[in-house]
């Protein structure tokens, strides 16, 4: 059987002190570009089931993100937390600091879910999407109300319309604050906007709505989200097959970013091109293309490889 091994970090300003059980062994390593990548390779060499490290101001932030990018699970946990279970265990005195093996045995002990970015964060993140979904609809509301208002009403609409426009550019600045502030979330971020046709509106609903992505095949995700075809045969439906179901949101997002992608990802345009010559509705072509950017963003997640077109 494969050896369980569990790593702590201590992490500050200038440096990164590794610790590796049940082996104890110690390195250090700079805070750098330089550092990371050395500590990474250290870690890619060993059967990791978890690293954790704690929240120092900030500093953590390049390691984690690092480490996240490379699927290496990853903690970021709070020191409290370590340090009552260091003294509990009478590992720790009450004038100690905690050190990188001290959260190597509190790792090896208590498991704590790899989960670099923390739960409220996560729900905030949401709920912004989601806000932000909601001006989306008034606003296409209004603009219909517009068109169709008497004359004296419309300078209101219009002052409504303009208003929805700021908070939806508000709410892009914050979400975008936020995504940039989180580590992990930042590196999935830069990952997907990587592909042509993928902008910070279609990688911060999957980001917030589609925690699965990178994790399931290529079958699986499609069916998640909605745009895998399934066969309908009844009454005079018999072999025709649709899609249905999934997760609404995240589909209006992708159909979005399909339309730019038939025109400037090259491997959809000449995807969509080929099916519209070969006699596919261009419906069901562009469905077909929604299906294969899904694809290539959850292969570029799973194996934290940006876009490369040749």
């Amino acid at each position: 059987m494969t050896e369980h091994t569990y790593a702590g970090i201590d992490v500050s300003k200038d440096h990164l002190d590794l610790a590796i059980l049940p082996s104890r062994e110690k390195r250090q390593y700079s805070n750098d570009e330089g550092g990371i990548d050395k500590l990474i390779k250290r870690l890619q060499n060993l059967p990791i089931n978890l690293v954790v490290l704690e929240p120092t101001g900030g500093y953590e932030a390049p390691v984690a993100a690092a480490l996240a990018a490379q699927a290496i699970p990853v903690a970021v946990v709070n020191a409290r937390q370590v340090r009552e279970y260091a003294r509990a265990t009478g590992r720790l005195a009450k004038t100690d600091s905690l050190d990188a093996l001290v959260m190597a045995e509190f790792a090896t002990a208590i498991k704590p879910k790899a989960r670099p970015l923390g739960d409220e964060e996560t729900e905030e993140i949401k709920a912004l999407v989601s806000r932000r979904r909601q001006l989306l609809e008034m606003l296409t509301a209004e603009k219909n109300r517009l068109a169709m208002a008497r004359q004296y009403l419309k300078p209101k609409i219009i002052t409504h319309i303009e208003w929805l426009k700021k908070e939806i550019e508000n709410l892009d600045t914050d979400l975008r604050k936020r995504i940039e502030g989180s580590p992990v979330w930042r590196v999935k971020d830069n990952l997907l906007q990587s592909i042509p046709g993928v902008g910070k509106v279609l990688s911060a609903t999957l980001l917030a709505e589609l925690p699965e992505l990178g994790k399931l095949n290529r079958r699986q995700i499609a069916a998640l989200v909605g745009v895998a075809p399934f066969n309908r045969d009844s009454g005079h439906m018999i072999g025709k097959r649709s899609v249905w179901g999934g997760r609404a949101s995240i589909r209006t997002a992708l159909y979005m970013a399909t339309l730019v992608g038939t025109r400037h990802n090259p491997v959809i345009k000449e995807f969509y091109q080929r099916l519209v010559a070969r006699g596919k509705a261009k419906k069901v072509a562009l469905v077909a293309c929604m299906r294969r950017l899904l694809t290539i963003m959850n292969a570029i997640i799973k194996h934290q490889t940006a876009w490369h077109y040749t």
